[in-house]
Parts: structure tokens; C-alpha cells; sequence
């Protein structure tokens, strides 16, 4: 019976994962290494932006149902939503995983529950177990004991939208995946204290790479809508009445092309598919190639404007790496903004309604942080790079008198 869950990682996932399953009662600790989000979660203040999370975190904490600590505590179930980034060479870097599995490991007793969330290459899963079991002999894992092992290990990779994330973690179905058919049972029974959705059993590695497909797949179709820009670009056809015609026929639905793609998943998971099959992987590879090749294309674009203009100014809008979100994880207009500030020449403004102040990244170059009319004013070089929607209602006069470079076809 699981009456304590402890959530290991409280950033975008694991915060609202914790205060879904407070709101429903159960006793809640979140653990985190960033000692200021811990201190603003236990105020009732969420350190990220999520809508409706504050008034959800507030109430689930002066409830008493959720609590923040930098120290793993003993718990029933343990919930781990820590990053997995890649390496310089696109390698995984398993890094947090093994530290969350060290910090786990000296409170576990028989008959807990540990699930890994976070978006891994196959065979994460198994080696978080060998991680425990290395530091816990006087115990038994599924790979040592299979069943009858004194802890379950499952992996349930999170599948949510930022932005609707607390709809989605409850009414979304969920892949649950055992290291054997009790350990995903024992994660089913879990997740069904506030998944509304199905949950589908299979195994680890199944679990591993269906989210792995997930963001692969994505990636695949917003490269072709990408590298159908530069084609039209270099045959002079707007890219996006094209893509609105041919989305006409009933068995076409191409995506729409922008700056790359960022976020922690769809610019990170195909690359641990490369990773685990580079032979084999070449179509995915090729995909990633022509994304992260994007922000190039459009900072060749913005510089050959600026080139003919003395003293510019150019404006940046958005940061983000999808719209309505201050998310600036592998976001590709950020890179953009920030190559410009390096590249010098010009005054760079970046406007970004959803943050308040500019990453170190950006304000250590000179990039001045601008509201919307301050960048329409002064800019001669208008770029947009992501479609907020406070972006989308300004009066298009404003621009006659720019040079405007539009990544997102609302311009």
C-alpha cells in the first residue's frame, strides 16, 4: 500500500506530477538540489511557470500535503523526473539518474516502488536498478531476483504538453514499463491514484523506446516541413501558402516549418535512438541534422539584412522554445538570439513576455531585454522566432517601416 510517494526532481515534470498526487491525498516529498526552488515550493510558490500550478501547489501545501527538501526521504513509491541531456557528441549522460539512484538507495525498504520518468535510452531503466543494487546488497532487484525481488523497479515515461501539463499527467493514457510483470503492476496501481487515462503495460525497454518513437517521429515530420523552406526560400515560393494548398488533400498534413526545434524531448530523444543504433538509425539522424541545421539558416538571413544597414538594431521576439511558455531548454531561438549578440555589429533587443529577465547566456553579450513596443519602436531588423500569442495581435502596420524576418508565418 503506497501512502507516501517521493518525487526525486521538482522542475517542469516532477513538481506537478508531485502536486497531482498531493491533491489526491497522498503524502507528498519532493526532493530537489536547487535549495531556492525547494525553499519557493514550501512558500506555495511554484518556481516555474504552468498554468493553474500556483493555486494547485499553494493548496496541496498548506494542506500539508506536499513538502520540499533537498534530502531524499523514506517513502512507499519513488518517482524520478531528473534531466537526461546528451553529452558533446550526442552521447546520453545518465549523470542525474545515477545520483538520483545513489540518493534513493540508502532509504528503501522491502516492497517499495521505484519509477523512472525521465525520458532515457533504452536499458536506463535496468541500469538505474544495477545502480541500487550495487548500493543496497542486503536487498533484491528484479535482475537479481525476478519477481520475487524485494523492490520493483518500472519505468513510465511522462508524455505531457507544458502548458496543459496538469490535464494532461491525469486524463492522458500512460505506457507503464515493468523489469517484470509485478514491478509494472505495482507502477499501475500507483499512477492509477490520479490517471484517469489507460494505462498500458509492457516492458522497460518497450516503455524506454515508445517515447523515445514519440519525439523521433515528431522531429521526422518538422524536419521535412523545415527543409521544404529552404527549398522554397531558394525557389522563391512562400512556404506557407504551399503547405496550407497541399494540406488540402485528405491524406496530407504537413507541419509547419520554424527557427529548429528545441524543448527537453523532441530536440534531445532521437539522438539516444542514433545513439543506441547508428546504423540503423539513418533517417532519424538525418532529421536531427537538418533541425539543428535551422537556426543557422535564419541567422545567415538576419545577417545578410544587417549587413546593409549601418549601426542596426535588431529585435528578437520570442525565446521560448514553443509558444505561450517561458520553457528555454534547447530552445532554438534562443541560440539564435544569443549567436547574433556574439556575432557584434549590432544592438541586439530580445523580447520574451514570459520571463523576467534574461538568461545569463544573453545579458553577459549585451543583449538588452525589450517589451513589445519598445523593440517595434526602435528595431530596424524585426525577427520572429516564436509565436506567442502576444505576438500574433500586434497591428502588422507597425512593421511597414522594418525588415521583417518571420520563422513562424504569422508576420
Amino acid at each position: 500500500m503506497i501512502s507516501r510517494i517521493s518525487v526525486i526532481g521538482l522542475g517542469y515534470i516532477g513538481l506537478p506530477t508531485a502536486a497531482v498526487f498531493a491533491d489526491a491525498g497522498v503524502e507528498v516529498i519532493g526532493t530537489d538540489v536547487n535549495e531556492e526552488a525547494v525553499r519557493s515550493i514550501n512558500a506555495g510558490e511554484p518556481h516555474i511557470v504552468e498554468p493553474d500550478l500556483d493555486v494547485l501547489l499553494r493548496r496541496v501545501v498548506e494542506a500539508g500535503k506536499l513538502r520540499a527538501t533537498t534530502e531524499v526521504e523514506q517513502a512507499d513509491g519513488f518517482i524520478v523526473a531528473v534531466p537526461t541531456p546528451f553529452k558533446g557528441d550526442h552521447e546520453p549522460d545518465l549523470k542525474y539518474i545515477e545520483a538520483a539512484s545513489k540518493a534513493i538507495a540508502p532509504k528503501l525498504k522491502t516492497g517499495d516502488l521505484i519509477i523512472l520518468e525521465s525520458t532515457s535510452p533504452v536499458g536506463a531503466t535496468e541500469k538505474m536498478a544495477e545502480w541500487l543494487a550495487a548500493e543496497r546488497p542486503d536487498l533484491t532487484f528484479p535482475q537479481q531476483a525476478g519477481e520475487a525481488s524485494d523492490i520493483r523497479v518500472a519505468h513510465c515515461p511522462e508524455r505531457v504538453l507544458p502548458g496543459k501539463i496538469l490535464i494532461e499527467v491525469i486524463e492522458n493514457s500512460r505506457v507503464v514499463g515493468g523489469m517484470t510483470p509485478k514491478c509494472a503492476q505495482a507502477a499501475v496501481d500507483l499512477y492509477k491514484i490520479v490517471v484517469k487515462g489507460e494505462c498500458i503495460v509492457t516492458t522497460a525497454r518497450t516503455a524506454e523506446m515508445a517515447k523515445l518513437t514519440e519525439n523521433a517521429f515528431r522531429d521526422v515530420n518538422i524536419a521535412f516541413a523545415n527543409e521544404l523552406s529552404l527549398i522554397c526560400d531558394r525557389l522563391d515560393i512562400d512556404v506557407w501558402e504551399l503547405i496550407k494548398m497541399a494540406n488540402l488533400h485528405p491524406r496530407v498534413s504537413i507541419l509547419q516549418p520554424g527557427p529548429g526545434v528545441g524543448g527537453h524531448c523532441i530536440a534531445v530523444d532521437p539522438w539516444f535512438i542514433v545513439d543506441s543504433a547508428p546504423e540503423e538509425a539513418k533517417l532519424i539522424r538525418t532529421a536531427r541534422t537538418v533541425n539543428d541545421g535551422k537556426p543557422e539558416w535564419v541567422i545567415g538571413k538576419v545577417t545578410e539584412k544587417a549587413a546593409k544597414l549601418k549601426d542596426p538594431v535588431i529585435a528578437c521576439f520570442g525565446l521560448a522554445f514553443k509558444p505561450d511558455v517561458d520553457d528555454l531548454r534547447e530552445s532554438p531561438a534562443l541560440e539564435i538570439t544569443r549567436r547574433l549578440g556574439a556575432a557584434g555589429g549590432a544592438r541586439i533587443l530580445a523580447v520574451e513576455p514570459h520571463v523576467k529577465a534574461l538568461p545569463s547566456a544573453l545579458s553577459d553579450l549585451g543583449v538588452e531585454q525589450a517589451d513589445l513596443d519598445t523593440a517595434l519602436a526602435e528595431a530596424d531588423i524585426c525577427v520572429l522566432l516564436v509565436d506567442h500569442s502576444d505576438f500574433k495581435t500586434i497591428d502588422r502596420a507597425r512593421l511597414d517601416d522594418k525588415i521583417v524576418v518571420d520563422t513562424r508565418g504569422v508576420w
